[in-house]
């Protein structure tokens, strides 16, 4: 149901309320969210209805803009407060494509320590680096979506424990960013810039540094040809 301009800023204003007035690591307070727990819980509801993933993403897309008011108080206002909506949301919009959003609200999630809520079998940085690095690869990621939002993904992990193959796989994504390499199809690493050449050699090393069976040594031995040819190939110097 859309809502009127007087309805939208009554919203915010309840929970801005809430979520200033939540102890760091308690569970927000106030009518605005209990009125999310509730919409949440009837979303989950109406996904838990959906058996085809393709179409659970869609309502997802569909639910998110509901969640806009309290996601946006949350981040200009929030104390900390362990807070399911905020959690769960955040992974709807990774879910649902929506990687820019995602990463509006990952600082603010891990500046806090919030935990995931108990659906979910994995920590927050795990999900973030696994999540993002799962999307660049399979193609879900543009390539310039990739070299931009992948290293604020490493950066803003970097602290938190997370499994070497999550993070294996998350440098390998960016070392496929940096070189061009898409989910399908070869890249002509004769004709590929130098630079990008290191960038992308220097993140698949350390993939395979963390997981040898991460699946890069080819496009590792590729790429270091190309850094030896191009050093044969170079003029002496006068």
């Amino acid at each position: 149901m859309r809502q009127t301009p007087a309805q939208r800023h009554l919203e915010r204003k309840l929970a801005v309320i809430a979520v200033a007035a939540a102890p760091a690591g308690g569970e927000p307070q106030g009518t605005a969210y209990e009125l999310g727990l509730v919409q949440l819980a009837e979303h989950r509801r109406r996904l838990k209805d959906i058996q085809s993933i393709e179409r659970k993403i869609e309502a997802k897309r569909q639910f998110l803009p509901e969640y806009d008011a309290w996601i946006d108080s949350t981040l200009e206002a929030g104390s900390g407060g362990q807070d399911v909506i905020f959690t769960t949301v955040l992974v709807w919009h990774i879910d649902a494509g929506n990687y820019a959003r995602a990463l509006q609200m990952a600082p603010y999630a891990i500046a806090h320590g919030l935990q995931m809520p108990d659906q979910y079998d994995r920590s927050l940085g795990t999900v973030l680096i696994d999540e993002f690095g799962g999307a660049a690869l399979s193609g879900k990621m543009t390539l310039e979506e990739a070299r931009d939002m992948l290293p604020q993904v490493l950066a803003c992990t970097d602290a938190l424990d997370a499994p070497d193959q999550a993070r294996a796989k998350l440098h390998k994504a960016l070392g496929y960013a940096f070189i061009g390499r898409k989910a399908s199809g070869d890249v002509d690493y004769d004709a590929m810039p130098l630079p990008a050449v290191a960038a992308g050699l220097n993140n698949l090393q350390r993939a395979l540094n963390l997981y040898d069976q991460v699946g890069v040594k080819k496009d590792i031995e590729r790429l270091e040809r190309r850094l030896r040819n191009s050093s044969n190939a170079a003029p002496p110097a006068p």
